[in-house]
């Protein structure tokens, strides 16, 4: 594995640990789907939570959060439907952002909604 791939698992593992911490229940990671991937599906209360992990060294060039772009998005939600299809889930719905600049985590609850 290299160092970017490393650094994106720590991320992610970081990243479950604390939402688990806040209460919502981690169930899958690294859902891929053809038309991209999702890096943490969790539970909060009645709501499938739908996770993007980003990181990066510091918070130059807009930082880890600015780096999800409409295109990111995009990918992120048409993901999010294949999930949502293939498990029948007919209840609500988000999608967050954890962010990490740096040693600085940042966790963005519904950080944007589907089609914005």
């Amino acid at each position: 594995m290299n160092s970017r791939a490393q650094t994106g698992r720590r991320a992610e593992d970081l990243a479950a640990a604390y939402l688990a911490a806040k209460g919502l229940t981690i169930v899958e990671r690294n859902f891929r789907a053809r038309v991209g991937e999702i890096d943490l599906i969790a539970r909060d209360g009645e709501s499938v939570v739908f996770v993007e992990v980003r990181a990066r060294a510091g918070a130059g060039f807009g930082g880890a959060a600015a780096s999800v772009t409409a295109a990111k998005r995009r990918r992120l939600e048409r993901a999010a439907r294949l999930w949502i299809c293939a498990r029948g889930w007919n209840g609500p719905c988000r999608f967050d952002v954890v962010a990490f600049d740096g040693g600085r985590l940042e966790h963005i609850p519904a950080a944007f909604s589907e089609g914005g």
